[in-house]
């Protein structure tokens, strides 16, 4: 088995964080019988510029960029990212888990893009893929105790959807080993949190 994810935001959000738990907590579970390759792409400017992380996962992996259209799951952390990533990366039967508030990335500012409407996000990845998930994971992340632990509420929702090839407990370990020890029990929360959304999302 093969497993193939993006993790994408706009610099600040925690985007590599959360590709570099995944890829840790994959090695930590199945070390010895995958290979794990992450690869990162920044935009002009890594604070505010768009940032994409391909983790990659399993016995047949060597290089750490996806092949079009072979993206079992995106983890969005800003819906135009979400788009932007979806449209050459998302598998026809991929799952997109997109964060809805919008934290406006450098070439929308200086007007090199144009920012579609939230509608015609959720619209269009609802056309290329099989799942799209879109809660406000900043309302959550608050409610956890921190506005910066949006990326572990992405991540535990991306965990609810069965696609992260590693159990909770593996995961969490991983987590708690990444995150300033202050800080473990606002991210944990922040991670049951978001699986508890996705999990209410699906079966709506």
């Amino acid at each position: 088995m093969e497993t193939n994810i993006i993790v994408t935001g706009v610099g600040g959000q925690g985007s590599i964080l959360a590709s570099h738990i995944i890829a840790e907590a994959a090695l930590k579970e199945h070390g010895e019988t995958c290979r794990v390759r992450v690869g990162e792409t920044f935009g002009a400017a890594q604070r505010g510029g768009a940032v994409a992380s391909h983790v990659r996962i399993g016995e047949g992996v060597y290089g750490p960029l996806l092949g079009r259209g072979t993206a079992d799951l995106i983890i969005a952390l800003e819906p135009m990212e979400a788009l932007r990533l979806s449209v050459p990366y998302l598998a026809a039967g991929g799952t997109v888990v997109m964060n809805t508030g919008m934290q406006v990335p450098v070439d929308v500012k200086v007007g090199a893009v144009e920012y579609p409407s939230l509608e015609a996000i959720q619209g269009a990845l609802q056309r290329l893929g099989k799942r799209v998930v879109a809660f406000d994971g900043g309302e959550l992340a608050s409610e956890a105790g921190s506005a910066k632990v949006l990326s572990m509420v992405m991540l535990g929702a991306a965990f609810a959807s069965g696609l992260l090839p590693f159990c909770e407990e593996t995961v969490l370990s991983v987590v708690a080993a990444k995150v300033p020890q202050k800080t473990i029990d606002t991210n944990l929360e922040a991670f049951a949190l978001g699986k508890k959304t996705y999990q209410q999302a699906v079966h709506a």
